[in-house]
C-alpha cells in the first residue's frame, strides 16, 4: 500500500497540480487585491462614490449585505478573465515552440557521394 501510495503522490502529474495549486492561490491573491485596491474604487469613482462592500440593507439585527455578494461577482469576473488571459499568452507561446520546424540533419559528403553511385548504377542496369 505504501508503495503504490508514493507512486501515485510522486507522479509528474501530481507535482504539477500541486505547484498549479500553489501559483493559482498567489495569483488569487494579486488579482483580489488588484480588485479590493483599484478596480473597486475606480468603479466608486466612476458611479459617483458608491462603495460596494457597504452596501445593505436589513430589519433590526438581521443585515442583508448585499454589496459583499456584489462584491464577490466582480472578484469571480477579474479573476476569471485574468485566467483567461493568461492561459491564451501559454498557448500561444506553446503554438509558437510547435510550429518551430526541425532543422535537417546534415547529409555526409561521402554518404551523399554513395547515394549518386547507387543512382547511377540503378540507371545503368535499366
Amino acid at each position: 500500500m505504501w508503495n503504490d501510495f508514493k507512486e501515485f503522490a510522486f507522479k509528474g502529474n501530481i507535482i504539477d497540480l500541486a505547484v498549479g495549486v500553489v501559483i493559482g492561490g498567489a495569483f488569487g491573491a494579486i488579482v483580489t487585491s488588484l480588485v479590493e485596491n483599484i478596480i473597486t474604487p475606480l468603479i466608486g469613482i466612476l458611479l459617483g462614490g458608491v462603495d460596494f462592500s457597504g452596501l445593505m440593507f436589513g430589519k433590526g439585527d438581521a443585515a442583508i449585505k448585499y454589496g459583499a455578494f456584489i462584491q464577490s461577482i466582480i472578484d469571480f469576473l477579474i479573476i476569471a478573465f485574468s485566467i483567461f488571459m493568461a492561459l491564451r499568452v501559454m498557448m500561444k507561446l506553446k503554438k509558437k515552440e510547435e510550429v518551430a520546424p526541425e532543422p535537417e540533419p546534415e547529409v555526409d559528403p561521402q554518404e551523399e557521394l554513395l547515394r549518386e553511385i547507387r543512382d547511377l548504377l540503378k540507371k545503368q542496369n535499366s
